[in-house]
Formats: C-alpha cells, structure tokens, sequence
C-alpha cells in the first residue's frame, strides 16, 4: 500500500486540534455565521499546519454540487439507518466537533476519513486521516497484514493471533453522508475483527452534511 494513504503513529500528532474556542484573546469580533450561539470557530492541525473550521460567512451561499444531489442509485448509495450497530454512538456536528476538540489534548482519539484516497484528497474535514473502507475490509480485497497494522495503529496488542483491546483508541468515522455505506462497512468490519463498540463513534451526516452547514473542507 503507497505510504501516503497509510496511518502510521508518527504523524497523530499533526492532525490533532491544537486550540479550541476563538474568538482568541484580544479579539472582540464575533462571525455573522457562527457554529452554535456560544461558539465561533475551532483550530486544528491538518497535516502540520493550522486549519480554522467555521462556517461560510456568505449568508446566500449554497451547498457545492457534489454535495447538492438528492436521487443517487439504490443500491449502492441506499440512506443508512441512524445506528450503525449496538453499542456504536452516532453524533451530530456538535458532538463530532467535541471529539475533535478532545482529540487535540488525549492521542487515544481518532478521526477517520473512511472514503477512497481519491475522494479524501479532494476535500476532506480538517484534523482527520484516511483510513479507506477498502483497506480494512477483507472480502474486499484487503491485505492481512495491513489490517493488523491498522489495528496496532489503533493500539491494538497482538499476543500471537490474538488481540487485545484493552488499549485500543476511540475511532470517530464519517464518509460521503446518511447515503453512504463506506463508514457503516468500516465500523461493521472493526466490530466483527472484536473492537469494542463503545470505542466506536460515526458521525452520521459526513461530508453532505459538513457541506450543507457550510463548514471548513480542506484538501490535504
């Protein structure tokens, strides 16, 4: 597998949140288009440099056309239920952007890109890695032995064959939006090889939503 679409533990730290709530000291000016009343922005780190994520400040902006199709085929772009299994949490912008701002101060937290290598590379949420569905997913084609580097990337122990997850990180997955099936594939495979559910979160509304809210995409 090309060493650029492989997470390695090394590089954790430059897509961790750095900073979390603006406006910073010394600044009075407040947004038109804020996230939530109470706050305006959050900076990350994406791949060794400062990402702000805000909202588009155009208040007569609309949503990109690739995120502006309400009919793709079913199957394979069918709406995901709301759980993507018993004991895996799904979470709205709120929730998912607290778990970006964790992520920046407890390395144990994750935030997974489950699409292609093609579509992360053309826009993606900053402060996440890509970890394509592809490459963990056997009976798609994924190697062996790239799964089980995944998993110790994740701090999965292997004694032998088998792993232990009493160290393994909490993983925060999202892809395409609710008609997208990568993520779901990706936390069925995860919970199928034995990672604990409640270590598994999925942010439901993926990038139609990140878009729809006019959020901050990067490409990395």
């Amino acid at each position: 597998m090309p060493e650029t679409y492989r997470f390695l533990p090394r590089v954790l730290p430059a897509v961790f949140l750095l900073a979390a709530l603006l406006p910073a000291a010394g600044q009075t000016d407040s947004p038109e288009v804020g996230i939530t009343a109470e706050i305006d922005r959050v900076e990350v780190l994406h791949e060794g440099e400062p990402v702000v994520i805000q909202r588009e400040q155009d208040t007569f902006n609309t949503v990109t056309p690739d995120f502006s199709m309400t009919s793709r085929p079913c199957p394979p772009y069918c709406i995901q239920p709301m759980s993507a299994g018993p004991g895996i949490e799904t979470l709205g912008e709120i929730e998912f952007l607290d778990y970006l701002q964790r992520a920046g101060t407890d390395d144990s937290i994750l935030v997974i890109d489950s699409r292609s290598a093609e579509e992360y590379a053309r826009g993606t949420i900053p402060g996440s890695v890509n970890v394509p569905w592809s490459e963990l997913h056997l009976g798609a084609g994924a190697d062996p032995e790239t799964v089980e580097q995944y998993l110790e990337d994740f701090g999965v122990m292997f004694d032998g064959d088998f792993p232990n997850f009493a160290d393994a990180s909490t993983l925060v997955l999202f892809c395409n939006g609710p008609w997208c099936g990568q993520s779901p594939t990706n936390l069925r495979t995860l919970t199928n090889l034995g990672y604990p559910p409640d270590r598994l979160k999925w942010y439901r509304g993926g990038m139609q939503l990140w878009h729809l809210l006019g959020l901050t995409v990067i490409r990395p």
